[in-house]
């Protein structure tokens, strides 16, 4: 459910929406970062500053789930999207999950608004929506199993509770948009679970062969999962790992 197995042109074909948030959010870094004149303007004009909230600014409850402060920051977000998101996109559909993606990260910025009492607050970062993503799973995993294999649910549930547990341990972190975007996806599942079917891989289709010819099949790794599935939980766990330390090193840069 979380091992991605497609190419690059399947993934962009397959998860449209995931794929379209990735490029967007990494876009807008790259803008930031080296066009400084128009990227700082860019920059500030979007981020969840408070004040500007205050003084009639809505879109910076939007605006911050697309803006990133570090290269280390937006590497954590992109991968934790190119994980655990496409299984919700397929699930979900586009319509559903850009939904459930939107209303859970602005849930976690209007919060973070209430809760913190500094006119200067501000913050950026896809966070709030990607642990509104981990909600809706924790949903699945006590509410809806048959949508969630036990193996992809022990994973989910570890991940979910360690990056709930490093959200109070690392430093300059938005822990309001963390708990309550993992809330608020909790708090979606409900709605948007409602008459969804599991999560099933995606075959990549194999083009015809004139006959007489020989032919590639692409999907001849998936009828010989002997040869990795040892292999399975020593992966995902590395891509854990991966991101833990891409999660400390964005709060050293």
């Amino acid at each position: 459910m979380f091992i991605r197995t497609e190419g690059f042109k399947g993934f962009l074909h397959f998860y449209p929406i995931v794929s379209a948030i990735i490029i967007l959010q990494v876009s807008v870094w790259l803008f930031t970062t080296f066009v400084p004149e128009w990227g700082q303007w860019l920059y500030y004009l979007g981020v969840g500053i408070n004040l500007g909230i205050e003084q009639g600014e809505y879109w910076r409850l939007v605006t911050p789930i697309f803006l990133h402060g570090g290269f280390a920051h937006l590497a954590f977000n992109s991968f934790s999207l190119i994980l655990f998101a496409p299984a919700l996109e397929q699930m979900l559909g586009k319509f559903k999950f850009i939904v459930a993606y939107l209303i859970t990260g602005i849930a976690a910025n209007i919060l973070t608004y209430i809760i913190e009492p500094n006119p200067l607050y501000a913050h950026v970062g896809a966070s709030g929506a990607i642990f509104g993503l981990f909600g809706l799973y924790m949903f699945m995993i006590f509410f809806e199993k048959q949508l969630i294999d036990p193996q992809s649910a022990r994973l989910i549930f570890l991940i979910s509770i360690i990056g709930l547990v490093m959200t109070f341990l690392r430093p300059n972190i938005n822990i309001a948009g963390h708990i309550f975007g993992f809330i608020a996806g909790f708090a979606l599942g409900p709605i948007i679970l409602k008459n969804v079917t599991a999560f099933v891989p995606r075959p990549i289709r194999r083009k015809a062969v004139p006959e007489g010819q020989v032919g590639f099949d692409p999907n001849r790794w998936n009828k010989k999962q002997y040869r990795f599935q040892p292999y399975l939980k020593k992966i995902i766990f590395g891509f854990f790992i991966l991101l833990v330390v891409l999660g400390l090193l964005g709060s050293l840069l």
